[in-house]
């Protein structure tokens, strides 16, 4: 059985680095994205490992890094009778995506960003205490998955309760392999909160409000 997932149809994005002052113009192929960031339940289900009875396990998972996201991309896509994305090598440093297999993989940075505003071109695609979960009105705490107003293509928390791991190196030549990451999380000021908003860290890196969300290659 299938994750379910959205249809996201073609068309272009323009993504900005505002620290090199820069901009650029992707087009984007048709492509599937999950309608909310992987969940806890999801995620234990395949990669079994303790977890307490505190756990809301419709919240998005959080505490991956880049690298266990792209692990479980693959054990997903294996467990569903699809063929896997990614070739990694055996310790982690370099990862191959074949961007003609149907598995499970992360979004492109402009994939995430063009998916996110769905056809606005504001920094947000509506108010945020509307669409999001953030420091404002978080509590101090992740949320279930969701619950609040999704965007125009039926996607919920593309920006708030989680910040979400994309495919992309930030900057190969002042960061090495830092890869990126969008849309803000329960702990953002919500400034920090918006379609055009990047931070990167190391693929090794975890913390407690970054996860990640499913995309698909729809092949011709």
């Amino acid at each position: 059985m299938k994750y379910p997932m959205v249809n996201i149809p073609a068309g272009e994005i323009q993504l900005r680095d505002d620290r090199i002052k820069s901009s650029w113009t992707v087009k984007v192929d048709a492509f599937q994205l999950g309608p909310v960031p992987v969940t806890k339940a999801l995620y234990y289900s395949l990669m079994p490992q303790s977890t307490g009875f505190a756990e809301v396990m419709q919240a998005p998972v959080v505490d991956v890094s880049w690298n266990d996201a792209i692990e479980f991309c693959n054990v997903l896509s294996r467990h569903s009778g699809l063929n896997e994305c990614y070739s990694v090598t055996d310790d982690d440093e370099r990862v191959v995506c074949n961007w003609e297999a149907d598995g499970y993989r992360l979004p492109t940075e402009a994939e995430w960003q063009y998916a996110c505003r769905a056809g606005s071109d504001g920094y947000r695609y509506g108010e945020l205490d509307d669409i999001a979960w953030y420091e404002g009105n978080s509590g101090g705490a992740l949320h279930e998955a969701g619950k609040k107003r999704p965007n125009a293509w039926g996607l919920y928390d593309m920006l708030g309760n989680v910040w979400e791991w994309c495919w992309d190196v930030y900057d190969p030549d002042v960061y090495g392999s830092y890869r990126v990451f969008r849309g803000g999380s329960w702990a953002e000021e919500a400034r920090g909160c918006g379609a055009t908003c990047r931070r990167r860290s190391h693929p090794t890196f975890r913390i407690e409000d970054l996860g990640f969300r499913l995309a698909r290659s729809i092949l011709r």
